[in-house]
């Protein structure tokens, strides 16, 4: 993969709330990422987990038991990346343990 990302083959799944975006259409035409749209059955009410967006979402609420990333605390994004990694540590290290 080339630096600014243009070769890779990375999958982005997205809920139906991008449905027909420009947003989705520049994020294939620059980065050239796999766009794919997950949504509910029709019949299905209420709330629902949807396949993949449900590891997301349990990756975010993870975040929030670490308090700097709890809030939008930081200033540079670099800090917050990093914050986001030795969450992740933890996380891998609390499974193998």
């Amino acid at each position: 993969m080339s630096s600014n990302g243009r070769h890779s083959s990375h999958k982005v799944w997205v809920d139906g709330g991008y449905r027909g975006q420009d947003f989705a259409h520049w994020v294939i035409d620059i980065y050239r990422w796999l766009w794919s749209v997950v949504t509910r059955h029709q019949e299905q009410k209420g709330f629902v987990v949807l396949p993949k967006l449900g590891k997301v979402e349990r990756t975010f609420g993870w975040f929030n038991w670490c308090r700097r990333l709890s809030k939008d605390y930081e200033i540079l994004p670099q800090i917050t990346e990093a914050f986001i990694y030795i969450a992740m540590i933890r996380l891998m290290l609390k499974q193998l343990a």
